[in-house]
């Protein structure tokens, strides 16, 4: 699969017809939709969570992601604690911690706990095509 830079989005060239799958997960009903619309101009399939617990059943239920945008603050299970059961079982996925924190301290705890990289929210479109990109890369 080969992405080619369009005016504002990615395509797919070649007869590989295998899109990305994203979960979103955040409690912040804006950010979903906010990320949701950005991932829409690429060739992924999208699901939403509201909660870490929510991510970790999906995973547990056989839903496999490529990627993983992973809220730090909800409730009943948190962005840390959820990277860290989905790391324990087993998900080598990319998993990008998205949060409004800006603490050091608290981006470098949320990073051990399994993340392969921590931004602000709301992601742009931009970092979105990037992250699409570097998957593309190790795919």
């Amino acid at each position: 699969m080969v992405f080619e830079k369009g005016a504002s989005s990615l395509k797919v060239d070649g007869t590989d017809e295998r899109k990305f799958s994203v979960l979103v997960v955040d409690d912040d009903a804006t950010i979903r939709k906010i990320h949701s619309k950005f991932l829409s101009k690429f060739p992924v399939d999208v699901q939403v969570a509201v909660n870490g617990k929510e991510a970790v059943d999906l995973y547990r239920s056989g839903a496999f992601f490529d990627l993983v945008l992973m809220d730090l603050e909800m409730p009943i299970m948190n962005g840390f604690e959820a990277t860290k059961e989905l790391r324990a079982l087993g998900l080598k996925s990319l998993i990008v911690g998205v949060t409004s924190r800006s603490s050091d301290s608290e981006k470098k705890a949320f990073m051990e706990a399994g993340l392969n990289d921590c931004y602000g929210k709301p992601l742009t479109i931009e970092m979105i095509k990037s992250l699409l990109q570097e998957l593309n890369k190790s795919n």
